[in-house]
Parts: structure tokens; sequence; C-alpha cells
């Protein structure tokens, strides 16, 4: 599994943002697809929810990639 690492200021970044921040979708309208169709895995489990907050411990898995949050430092 491929893992992608992406960097935040902020304490959080919600999915769809972090997709799109990781381009492994191409504009949020794809994000909002894959997030409602179910094909997006937080932590190990499946999320529906758009908006929902992405921490630094939390884990993104999408289409065979793992997607990290790196702290980029305030």
């Amino acid at each position: 599994m491929e893992q992608l690492k992406i960097s935040i200021k902020e304490d959080f970044i919600r999915l769809d943002s972090a997709l799109k921040l990781a381009s492994v979708v191409q504009t949020g309208g794809h994000a909002k697809i894959v997030i409602q169709n179910g094909e997006v895995r937080v932590n190990g489990d499946i999320c529906t929810q758009r908006g929902k907050k992405i921490r630094l411990n939390d884990i993104i898995h999408f289409d065979g990639k793992e997607i990290v949050l790196e702290n980029a430092g305030k």
C-alpha cells in the first residue's frame, strides 16, 4: 500500500480537503462522491461524512493509498 504524507498547519483538516491535498481526487465534487459512496476509510472505519475533522493521529485509506497527516508547525 502506498503511503502519502500531507502537512497541515492547523489542528485538523476536513476529510474532503485532505483527499484533495493528497491529490487522490481531482476536485471537491469528486471527493464528495467517493466519500458518500463509502470508498473512504478513516482509522479503519468507512466514513461518509465529507466534513469529518481529520487530526494528526488519523489515517485515511482510499484507492489503495494510505494518507497520513504531518504537522507543518504553526
